[in-house]
C-alpha cells in the first residue's frame, strides 16, 4: 500500500466524511476527533497528487472569494494557492469598493458574491467577540439563500482566522507534527509547552494558542500553558481544553513560568498574544473610533510587555526541553531578537535553527485549506481522490 493508498483507507475507515458535507468548520472543538482525521488525510492525499505533479483540479469552474479584514501574508497566499489547486479562481472581495461601504447588509452581500461561488474565506480577527459572529451570520445568509432558491448550491466557508480560533493554521500545524513524529497516535503523550513571549507589539490576536491548545487536547497531548499574570485566553475555551485533555487520556496544566512549561518539552510554542481584557477594551476602542483611546492604550499594555523582556525563546531555555531538542513551532512571521526586532519572542540562533521547519509547518496551510473546501463540496471525499489519482492528469505537462 503506497502513501495515497493508506490515506484514502484512512478516509474509508473514519466516520467523519459524512459529517463534513456542507458543514462549516469554523472552530476545531465543533468537529469530531473523526472529522478531523479526515480533513488531516484529505489534505495528505492532496499533496501527495501535488508532489507526484498529478492535477488534483475537481472543479472546472468557479470562484473562492476572499475577504481579509487584516493583514495576511501566507493564510492569504494559502487561500489562493488551495482554491487553483482545486481548480477555483480567487477574487479578493475589498469592502472598500463594494457596496458594503454603502451600507449593503451582510444578508444581502453573501448572496450577491455567490452566485457561482464554490468557497468563501474570511479572516476577521481584530474585534473580540465580532469575528465568528460575523462568519456565522455569512454562514446563515448562505443557508438561507440557498433554501430560497436564489442560489443554485451553498458555498464552502473557510474562516481563515476569527477572534477565536485559527483553524487553518492549528490544523496545518498539528499536520506538521504528525509528520515529524510519524503519525497521530505518535503524538499521544507528548508534550507541548504553549507560551506566552515577549514582543515590542501589542494586540496580537488570541485566537493561535487557544485553536493550538483545544486542538491538540483532541489528541492525547500533554499541554502546559504558561503566560505572565494578567494574559489570560478566554475562559471558556481553557475550559473546554481541559475537559477535551480529560477524554483523550492526554492532561492540560496552567501556569506562570516559561521555564517550567518547557521542562521536558517535546515541542515548544512561543507566541505573544494581548490579554484576554486588554482585546475586549481594544475592541470597545475600535467600534467607537477613539484613536487617543487606542494610543493610551498601546502605550500602558508596551509597558506592561517591557516587564517581561525575558519571555524569550534562548538556547538556555531550549537546553531545559526534552535532550535539549524539542521542535520549535511558530505560526511566523515571528519576532526575531536582533533581527526583525531588538527583543523580541525568539533568539536569532533558535530561530535560524528551526527555520526550515517553520517554512515546513507554513506549507501544509493550503493542502489543509483545500481539503475542508473538498470536503465540503464533495459528499463522497474518497471517490473524488480516486478518480483523481485514475484520471492522472498531469499538473505540469513534460
Amino acid at each position: 500500500m503506497n502513501e495515497f493508498e493508506h490515506y484514502l483507507a484512512n478516509i474509508e475507515n473514519a466516520t467523519g466524511a459524512s459529517g463534513l458535507f456542507q458543514k462549516d468548520l469554523l472552530l476545531t472543538w465543533e468537529s469530531s476527533p473523526e472529522e478531523l482525521k479526515t480533513i488531516f488525510n484529505i489534505a495528505d492525499a492532496l499533496k501527495y497528487l501535488h508532489s507526484n505533479n498529478i492535477s488534483a483540479k475537481v472543479f472546472e469552474s468557479g470562484l473562492a472569494v476572499s475577504l481579509f479584514r487584516d493583514n495576511s501574508t501566507r493564510t492569504r497566499f494559502s487561500y489562493a494557492s488551495a482554491a487553483n489547486l482545486l481548480g477555483l479562481n480567487v477574487q479578493d472581495l475589498d469592502e472598500g469598493k463594494s457596496q458594503i461601504a454603502h451600507g449593503e447588509t451582510v444578508r444581502e452581500t453573501a448572496n450577491m458574491i455567490s452566485f457561482l461561488s464554490e468557497a468563501i474565506g474570511i479572516r476577521d480577527d481584530m474585534y473580540l467577540g465580532a469575528g465568528d459572529a460575523f462568519m456565522r451570520e455569512v454562514a446563515k445568509s448562505l443557508d438561507n439563500g440557498k433554501a430560497e432558491g436564489v442560489l443554485n448550491q451553498r458555498p464552502a466557508l473557510v474562516n481563515l482566522q476569527s477572534d477565536i480560533d485559527h483553524p487553518t493554521q492549528t490544523m496545518a500545524d498539528f499536520l506538521h507534527l504528525t509528520h515529524h513524529f510519524g503519525s497521530i497516535e505518535n503524538l499521544q503523550g507528548k508534550k507541548i509547552a504553549m507560551t506566552w513571549a515577549y514582543s515590542p507589539s501589542y494586540g496580537k490576536p488570541l485566537s493561535v494558542p487557544q485553536g493550538v491548545i483545544a486542538l491538540m487536547a483532541r489528541f492525547g497531548m500533554n499541554i502546559s500553558l504558561a503566560y505572565p499574570e494578567g494574559y489570560e485566553l478566554i475562559p471558556e475555551i481553557v475550559e473546554t481544553t481541559d475537559s477535551f485533555a480529560a477524554e483523550s487520556g492526554g492532561s492540560f496544566s496552567m501556569g506562570n513560568s516559561m521555564d517550567k512549561a518547557f521542562e521536558n518539552a517535546d515541542i515548544v510554542y512561543p507566541k505573544s498574544w494581548a490579554p484576554y481584557k486588554v482585546m475586549e477594551q481594544r475592541t470597545g476602542l475600535l467600534q467607537q473610533q477613539d484613536t487617543k483611546g487606542l494610543d493610551d492604550l498601546e502605550k500602558s499594555c508596551l509597558a506592561q510587555n517591557a516587564n517581561y523582556v525575558d519571555w524569550e525563546c534562548s538556547e538556555a531555555k531550549m537546553k531545559l526541553t526534552k535532550k535539549g531538542e524539542a521542535l520549535y513551532m511558530h505560526c511566523l512571521p515571528a519576532d526575531i531578537s536582533s533581527v526583525s526586532c531588538e527583543q523580541g519572542e525568539v533568539a536569532a540562533s533558535v530561530f535560524e535553527k528551526y527555520r526550515a521547519d517553520t517554512y515546513v509547518q507554513a506549507g501544509f496551510k493550503p493542502f489543509i485549506i483545500a481539503a475542508m473546501i473538498l470536503a465540503n463540496r464533495f459528499e463522497n471525499p474518497q471517490a473524488t481522490l480516486k478518480h483523481l489519482i485514475r484520471r492522472g492528469t498531469e499538473r505540469i505537462h513534460s
